[in-house]
């Protein structure tokens, strides 16, 4: 299976946390300016508070982040820096969660899938081709083109299984 191990592994275990931010912030604005677009101070700050921990977070607690540093507290200020982020591969939408996440490889086209731990909440983002290609296939067989597919498997991390979490 093609998927990059690292992912789980920075997500559940500590890590340099500050590195993670770091590569996907240098990758985000590199990936906007090569895509014609820019990251604004309100769409950077967004992306920001969602890199701050392997999690997601709903538009409303982003848009009080935003908001107790000055961005305001209109709805629409997070969601179109929530919407640009995800229509440029910068962040997720997770359906499940009904919330977003900072995407951890915005340098490269791949199918996400995530792994979300009930207990802690945090989650991991892996790239899942192959279970698209299967799925792909079956669908095929049904005659139904997938266009589009994103994962989220819930359970349990390593940390809360072992903690007993029920």
């Amino acid at each position: 299976m093609n998927h990059d191990p690292s992912s789980t592994i920075a997500a559940f275990t500590p890590h340099d946390h500050h590195a993670c931010q770091s590569q996907a912030l240098d990758a985000a604005e590199e990936l906007v300016a090569a895509q014609g677009a820019r990251l604004t101070p309100v769409r950077r700050r967004t992306l920001e508070i969602l890199l701050e921990a392997h999690r997601a977070m709903g538009a409303y607690e982003v848009l009080d982040r935003l908001a107790d540093e000055g961005f305001g507290r209109q709805p629409p200020v997070a969601y179109r820096a929530l919407e640009f982020l995800v229509q440029h591969g910068l962040a997720h939408r997770l359906q499940r969660l009904n919330a977003f996440a900072a995407c951890l490889h915005p340098d490269r086209d791949h199918v996400p899938a995530f792994l979300i731990c009930r207990s802690c909440d945090k989650l991991a983002e892996l790239s899942a081709e192959s279970v698209r290609d299967l799925l792909s296939g079956i669908a095929r067989d049904q005659g139904f083109a997938v266009e589009r597919a994103t994962i989220e498997a819930v359970g349990l991390c390593a940390a809360c299984a072992e903690k007993g979490a029920a």
